[in-house]
């Protein structure tokens, strides 16, 4: 309601000034808000949309699709002539654009064992003639291979085909669709060991830095300034240091004929060289030393503030110093132990640099997977379920230490 006192002329330059002061605000955090998009948003939700959008087989052989959908999945007869008819012209289309390969690889997925049949019969139909592929494709192809007779084949082609599906969320939890449409558990466990195997991982880490940071930073937080200051450069080189090198490092130190095992054998504590590298335990200590700074900062920051006069009044009213240090200190230091644990827990869980360089197959955690089905075996859509799975079960974990951990549940005393 505009102030009586104010003139009409007023009030509209009030109103004015206020649209500027709005505009001027969304100006200033336009640039971040457009960062946090492009970097953070825009990345996720195209993962998050790869994981169950997957467009490719249909757009290699749409008008075989389309025969194939008028069939039906769990009838006992082959498709009709006509399906295999256009199947067999499309697939010399994709042999001469050479094509054929990324459709063989598609269907393989599917049905193991595909991949050889669809390329094998693919060279065949490059030689034929079109117009004889359009009426008699259906005898050529049951005639290159005998596996085309067989219903599997054409199943595996027909689900291939589906532009939307759950196949990449099934695998990434171990399980499959049997030919009836029922979700079932696979033989052998894969993804699921992977993500118990890289959260007991992340605990350790998580776990060490803790026992390691937490003495270390009491100290820096009550040592004289000066010393402080030289002590807290060194918990600072790591970041000044090339990952790369610290990791390279590890493997040096931790390799057959490393330094370590040279010391121990020097020293003849060990009569053979103990097989650190390329192990879970590689991946947790190199890991535990290039994440320590994010456990010590959060924990010194903290610990910088607490005053130490409620320490020094426990122990003038009676109290040990062990029981007072647990009582009094060790609550009020929660806060940076909580966050530093968080930081650290989601940083490791999601690392893949280090375990692929230092873990070997034992070491090697869900990040490493998702990361070779990126850059290797070129499966984008199972490595963004596989994601959107680590990022849905970070989320849960944090929702719980939110409620269990939080900072509003924090009681000192």
């Amino acid at each position: 309601m505009s102030n009586p006192e104010l003139t009409p002329d007023e009030v509209k330059q009030a109103d004015r000034n206020r649209r500027r002061k709005k505009l001027m605000a969304i100006a200033f955090v336009a640039p971040l808000l457009l960062f946090i998009f492009v970097t953070f948003v825009a990345p996720i939700g195209t993962m998050l949309y790869r994981s169950f959008y997957h467009p490719t087989v249909s757009e290699l052989i749409p008008e075989t699709l389309d025969q194939l959908d008028q069939w039906e999945e769990g009838s006992s007869d082959l498709p009709p002539d006509q399906a295999l008819n256009t199947f067999a012209v499309e697939l010399q289309a994709l042999a001469k654009e050479r094509l054929s390969g990324k459709l063989a690889e598609e269907i393989n997925r599917a049905l193991p064992g595909a991949s050889s049949l669809i390329k094998s019969t693919a060279r065949k139909m490059r030689r034929a003639e079109t117009e004889t592929l359009r009426t008699e494709g259906a005898q050529l192809l049951l005639d290159a291979h005998p596996k085309w007779k067989q219903l599997d084949v054409w199943r595996a082609m027909k689900s291939s085909g589906a532009v939307l599906k759950d196949d990449f969320y099934l695998t990434a939890l171990d399980l499959e669709r049997t030919p009836e449409g029922e979700v079932v558990q696979r033989d052998t466990q894969i993804y699921l060991q992977l993500y118990w195997k890289s959260l007991k991982i992340a605990f350790y880490i998580t776990a060490l830095t803790a026992l390691i940071g937490f003495p270390l930073a009491w100290y820096l937080a009550n040592a004289p300034s000066r010393v402080a200051n030289t002590l807290m450069i060194f918990v600072l080189l790591p970041f000044w240091t090339s990952l790369l090198v610290r990791t390279t490092a590890w493997i040096a130190l931790l390799q057959t004929n490393g330094v370590i095992n040279s010391t121990l054998m020097s020293l003849f504590i060990i009569n053979e060289p103990l097989e650190m590298l390329y192990t879970q335990f590689a991946t947790v200590i190199a890991m535990t030393h290039i994440l320590l700074p994010f456990m010590i900062l959060p924990l010194y920051s903290v610990m910088k503030g607490i005053d130490p006069s409620y320490f020094r009044a426990a122990l003038s009213l009676g109290a040990k110093p062990i029981p007072a240090f647990i009582r009094i200190y060790m609550p009020m230091t929660v806060p940076g132990l909580s966050a530093g644990a968080l930081l650290v827990f989601i940083i490791s869980i999601g690392y893949y640099i280090t375990p692929a360089l230092v873990g070997g197959t034992e070491g090697q955690m869900i990040s490493n997977i998702i990361a070779f089905h990126m850059q290797s075996s070129n499966n984008w859509e199972l490595a963004a379920a596989l994601g959107s799975l680590l990022l849905l079960l970070i989320t849960v974990l944090y929702w719980l230490y939110d409620r269990l951990v939080g900072i509003s549940n924090l009681k000192l005393g």
